[in-house]
């Protein structure tokens, strides 16, 4: 046993000792490696790489912050954190419009992603030595790919690092489209049209970025100033007084807000620095109790311009100066000392004894003021809209509208305008901002043809913020075989960039209602976005590029009659299976309101549908029956109902119910209530003249183009 071990180890040995005199080590000369250039840097490929995918709402990069605690201009202490509440500023994504450039510099931030820097790419990697030892431990040679990437081709439609923005104080010729971009801004945006007053004022408001935080106002001395002289104004005023926080009672923060005031002649009237109050740290019960407020209707406003552009009237708007401060504030509220606050000993507070802005109940104070104000110089508030004031006296008309501290004022005698101006600056101290030009981010422009309204500044800064200004523009804003499902693709993993990206979507719809149905539907999607819901609000904003200065045009040479169109879509939804209300009405030619809108029950028929759609319709022409008698349009002749289906016409004209019909009763009676007492006259349409059309289904170009005529769109910011 043991000899047949010992020739079986000495077998083995001797084939290891065989195989070790055959093996060679390899000669310096076999190995090989990467050639370098002369300064000892990888080989460049010849052909560039493509460009890099821009970010979408989902990954966008955060900007760095700036720098916190600058130094302070006096009358702020510089030893004082610029916040109590929070001294440093917080990253914010591309999607905040504070931090995006002007739309009309020609420069954007970068969108495209941060490289991340592989130790055989970099420059600065340590050279390999001239000579290498001949050793088979060396490593084996690097290989790079000369593959050049190509990125998807959905991608195709985003061309977001090359876009240059034209500049609307350049001479009247049409701007030079910018250099590297595919669809350059200028051939869908240009102001030869617009005279040499209003071009000058639409540059100043495009230039002018305001600032969101005090750390980025401390250090200038425009807004330093800005705040000085509302500090003053509200010690004045005897807004607080300071104290030491009782037991018990919980301070409630405050912050600066900035907004820039502008002249008709887009010169800067002044910087507005406002300080508020944190007022959602409030306590129902212990710190407000009334809270409700009305504002200005912005159909009510559409109804002002139209009235105007028809009588040839004069439009002023009127700023009041710190008009919160002017309600008295009955509850005990206690709040911090303001940032830039001069600190005057430890735990001082500021027990306010005037409502100031961010309180819960100081819009209901200030509002109560200024209508008992307008009611003593003879004005009579409408019960159609409570913001809406109007006097005829010694045969003049005169009439205001206010949202919050905004002031729009029109009439026939000029006289009258001025005394009532007068008259409420003495009451509260306003500023004279001259000819309406710009009210609530709506452009207003005025000629001897009639006045038009946009929001073009609002809508490139949200083109902006996304990074579609470079984008391949869309001529509709949504397909006609779009369904969009609950359910449907991948969740968004931060759904509050959809919400606030259709949320501001929505408030565009207040000139532009040819976006008012594919908001509508993106609004379904708000409490739990998909990446599908995403896709189609970016193609809305595609849809925005190809006209970002389409408006509302309000022509002087007009009738004052009333007329609306009515339309519905039958079960559209595909997951409710609710019908769809679309319905636009008209003061002669001029557009003033619109609405589309899922129905709250499931229609039985197309006909219920359709006529249900008609009983808001008829709710609409009723409210705006009372807001035009009060601006002093009485019409006696029944405003024109136009419809495309006739089973609905039939039930609104006949007394008659059947097993069809009998379940909408209160429609019934409400629709054939204004037909009889001659209010409303229905009148049918052709389906392709129908124009509520546009507001319940997704339409193709040539439809959505034809229709877009018809409803009054129009576009003077076009190139020719």
């Amino acid at each position: 046993m043991q000899n047949s071990s010992a020739a079986a180890m000495l077998f083995f040995m001797k084939i290891f000792f065989l195989l070790l005199l055959h093996t060679q080590p390899p000669s310096p000369s076999s190995l090989r490696l990467t050639p370098l250039s002369a300064n000892n840097e990888p080989p460049i490929p010849t052909q560039p790489f493509a460009p890099p995918i821009p970010p979408s709402l989902d990954n966008a990069t955060p900007i760095p912050t700036q720098p916190s605690d600058p130094p302070h201009i006096l009358p702020f202490d510089p030893h004082i954190s610029p916040s109590l509440d929070n001294p440093h500023t917080t990253p914010t994504d591309l999607t905040d419009p504070s931090f995006s450039p002007s739309p009309h510099d020609t420069t954007l931030p970068s969108t495209s992603f941060p490289t991340t820097t592989h130790y055989h790419n970099s420059p600065t990697m340590p050279s390999p030595p001239h000579s290498l030892p001949s050793s088979p431990s060396s490593p084996p040679p690097l290989r790079r790919s000369h593959r050049i990437p190509q990125p998807s081709i959905l991608l195709r439609d985003f061309h977001c690092n090359a876009t240059m923005l034209p500049s609307p104080a350049q001479s009247s010729s049409s701007p030079t489209p910018g250099k590297g971009s595919r669809y350059p801004l200028s051939t869908f945006l240009a102001y030869d049209r617009l005279s040499s007053t209003h071009r000058t004022f639409v540059a100043a408001i495009s230039k002018i970025i305001e600032p969101t935080t005090y750390a980025q106002t401390s250090t200038d001395p425009l807004w330093c100033d800005a705040m000085a002289k509302e500090l003053q104004a509200l010690e004045q005023n005897h807004t607080w007084s300071l104290t030491y926080l009782p037991a018990g009672k919980h301070p409630i923060g405050c912050k600066w807000v900035y907004k820039v005031k502008y002249h008709s002649n887009g010169s800067v009237e002044h910087y507005k620095a406002r300080l508020v109050a944190k007022g959602y740290t409030q306590q129902e019960g212990l710190d407000y109790t009334e809270t409700f407020s009305p504002t200005a209707k912005l159909v009510t406003f559409r109804c002002l311009l139209a009235l105007a552009a028809v009588r040839n009237w004069p439009l002023h708007q009127l700023d009041v100066q710190n008009a919160f401060l002017h309600g008295d504030l009955n509850d005990e509220v206690y709040m911090t000392l303001p940032p830039g606050f001069r600190r005057q000993g430890e735990n001082l507070v500021c027990r306010l004894h005037k409502s100031l802005y961010g309180l819960k109940q100081a819009s209901s104070n200030w509002f109560a003021k200024f209508t008992t104000a307008l009611r003593a110089a003879g004005f009579v508030q409408s019960l159609a809209d409570y913001s809406l004031f109007t006097r005829s006296q010694n045969n003049s008309f005169t009439a205001l509208l206010i949202y919050v501290d905004d002031i729009v004022i029109t009439g026939d005698d000029p006289k009258a305008i001025q005394s009532i101006k007068d008259f409420l600056n003495v009451r509260f101290r306003i500023k004279d901002l001259g000819p309406l030009k710009y009210f609530l981010g709506i452009e207003v422009s005025r000629s001897k043809k009639g006045i038009f309204i946009s929001q073009r500044k609002y809508a490139l800064e949200i083109l902006d913020d996304v990074g579609l200004l470079g984008a391949r523009p869309s001529p509709f804003p949504m397909e006609q075989t779009l369904r969009l499902r609950p359910d449907e693709g991948k969740p968004l993993k931060d759904a509050t960039k959809y919400c606030r990206l259709v949320g501001r979507l929505i408030y565009l719809t207040v000139t532009l209602p040819d976006i008012a149905f594919s908001v509508h539907i993106l609004s379904r999607f708000m409490h739990q976005p998909h990446q599908p819901h995403l896709d189609a609000a970016l193609r809305v904003l595609r849809y925005l590029k190809s006209s970002p200065g389409q408006g509302i045009f309000f022509a002087a040479h007009n009738d004052l009659k009333l007329k609306a169109f009515s339309d519905s879509d039958w079960g559209s939804c595909p997951t409710t299976r609710r019908s769809v209300t679309g319905y636009c009405t008209f003061l002669g030619n001029s557009l003033i309101s619109w609405k589309s809108k899922k129905q709250n029950t499931i229609a039985h028929s197309s006909a219920e549908a359709e006529y249900r759609a008609m009983a808001d319709t008829c709710c609409e022409l009723t409210w705006l029956r009372y807001i035009l008698n009060d601006l002093g349009i009485r019409h006696s002749e029944p405003a024109t109902l136009h419809y495309d289906n006739q089973s609905a016409l039939h039930i609104a004209k006949n007394p008659v119910f059947h097993e069809r019909t009998k379940h909408i009763d209160l429609d019934c009676h409400l629709v054939r209530q204004n037909i009889t007492s001659g209010l409303v006259s229905t009148t049918y349409t052709p389906t392709n003249l129908q124009v509520a059309d546009l507001f319940t289904k997704p339409l193709g170009k040539a439809s959505f183009g034809t229709l877009l005529g018809k409803l009054g769109v129009y576009n003077i910011h076009s190139p020719t």
